[in-house]
């Protein structure tokens, strides 16, 4: 896989989670989870490149907090438009609660 997506998980109709995938090679596996923020999970393989971004409380997770996640894990920022459809599960997970 070349280029990041994201993917968001429901429950309820609520957002309960979601991965940012960063570009990896096949048969790449996490070997290694570290914390960069409160809610955000940086999944490494054994040679130490960054594959994913676990988001652990989408309706709080906020472009600043996932860009210095990204930051950390050498990788270029996101921008709103990338991250609209989590962004928006947030808002109508506010909206409805």
């Amino acid at each position: 896989m070349r280029h990041r997506f994201l993917e968001i998980t429901y429950r309820k109709g609520k957002p309960v989670a979601g991965y940012l995938y960063l570009p990896r090679n096949p048969g790449d596996r996490s070997s290694r989870t570290e914390q960069s923020e409160a809610g955000l999970l940086i999944d490494y393989t054994q040679d130490g490149r960054a594959i994913g971004i676990e988001i652990m409380a989408p309706s709080k997770v906020t472009l600043a907090a996932l860009n210095r996640a990204l930051a950390a894990a050498h990788q270029q920022p996101a921008t709103a438009d990338d991250l609209a459809p989590l962004l928006a599960a947030g808002e109508r997970a506010t909206a409805t609660s």
